[in-house]
């Protein structure tokens, strides 16, 4: 997998999921959780469609807020817990 990929997957599941409503402008950098824009029970369902779509397990204590305000920042997640989880 690589990260354009990954990140224009993630960037599509966001703003169709949690920014239909939203008139700003969104990009990768745009901050989800601190922005309001995602809250705990949204980063869960995040996590669980990561960690289907990509056939990992994030372990809970990395899927951190922090880890989770902005689409960059999942993409990171997502590519490390790849690279650590490849056979």
């Amino acid at each position: 997998m690589n990260r354009p990929d990954v990140s224009a997957t993630i960037f599509k599941y966001v703003t169709e999921q949690y920014l239909q409503d939203c008139t700003d402008a969104v990009t990768c950098d745009t901050p989800l959780i601190s922005g309001g824009y995602v809250d705990s029970f949204s980063m869960v369902a995040l996590k669980m469609f990561l960690d289907k779509t990509y056939a990992i397990t994030i372990p809970n204590e990395i899927a951190t807020a922090e880890a989770f305000d902005s689409v960059n920042r999942i993409t990171d997640l997502v590519m490390a817990t790849l690279h650590e989880q490849a056979p």
